[in-house]
């Protein structure tokens, strides 16, 4: 694994981590009237908070597109995943909590995860897959499924609403994950002209926003602990099956390493959810549809 690949995502992680942290505390008083509308961003682009979490935020998919450029979409993707620990350790800070045996757990299953993965798998790339029909395949199926947790969330907004938006917004952070190594691809091949006259940069675009939309509303909704895992787990998964399916990413497919990369990726869910419902987590209030709170943060 690339030295430079390593610090590229790793530092992505910490401004991914932070910067969730820090819009998840804007969020948290945003108007519920708000929920799942682009209101909503106009709303938090008010609030001081939310706006440098954005701009972490930003950095760190800047930080992760130059990693992808570097690296193969199946090793960049769990090294991501790790913005966890940062936004645990920003929690942390504000909370004054402990970091306890789950703590240690959680940071030992996710790292343990992360590195037995990718040993064994040796993620490499390969020749892009140039079916479009399987492409559609699996940039739709993601979508779709995106979709229906999304609308599933809408029923159930203040219980298991802000886990499928998470979810949903994970797997669309994936694609665009993809996307963007594409794009990355067509820049280095023909320049700024054959970028742009693709489609993948506007998709990246639209995603994008479109992501960013579900984890707002599910930051607004529910506390950090309910949204920030699945989003952190859904994300490296969608990812890889882009990378493999799409890209032409290749993992060694003997029986041992198989068997060490499915426990890889198990640890390292297991990992994130034991992170993400620690104790040093805001565990936010219970949300009534009022406006006031939100106004004190401006």
């Amino acid at each position: 694994m690339s030295v430079l690949v390593l610090v590229l995502a790793v530092s992505a992680a910490c401004c991914l981590g932070f910067g969730f942290v820090l819009q998840q505390n804007a969020a948290q008083r945003a108007p519920l009237g708000d929920f799942l509308s682009f209101r909503l961003l106009l709303d938090l682009v008010k609030v001081p908070r939310w706006l440098g979490g954005m701009a972490l935020m930003v950095a760190g998919m800047a930080l992760g597109a130059a990693a992808l450029g570097q690296g193969e979409l199946s090793l960049v993707e769990p090294l991501l995943a790790t913005n966890l620990l940062f936004a645990l350790a920003l929690s942390r800070r504000q909370t004054r909590q402990p970091l306890g045996r789950q703590g240690w757990a959680g940071l030992a299953l996710l790292a343990g995860g992360v590195t037995a993965f990718v040993v064994a798998g040796q993620p490499a790339g390969g020749h892009a897959v140039t079916d479009p029909a399987r492409h559609w395949l699996i940039i739709g199926g993601m979508i779709g499924l995106a979709l229906l947790l999304t609308g599933c969330a809408r029923r159930s907004r203040l219980t298991r609403g802000p886990v499928l938006l998470a979810v949903a917004a994970g797997m669309l952070y994936g694609v665009q994950d993809a996307l963007t190594r594409v794009s990355g691809q067509r820049f280095a091949e023909g320049g700024f002209v054959d970028l742009m006259s693709g489609w993948q940069p506007y998709a990246v675009l639209a995603l994008g926003v479109t992501a960013l939309v579900l984890v707002q509303s599910a930051f607004e909704t529910a506390p950090l602990r309910m949204s920030l895992p699945a989003l952190t787990a859904a994300q490296p998964l969608a990812g890889i099956v882009c990378g493999i399916g799409i890209l032409g990413d290749r993992l060694r497919t003997d029986a041992g390493s198989l068997s060490w990369e499915a426990g890889g990726l198990t640890a390292i869910v297991a990992g994130v959810l034991l992170l993400g419902m620690h104790p040093a987590m805001p565990q936010g209030t219970v949300r009534k549809p009022q406006v006031q709170e939100f106004e004190l943060l401006r």
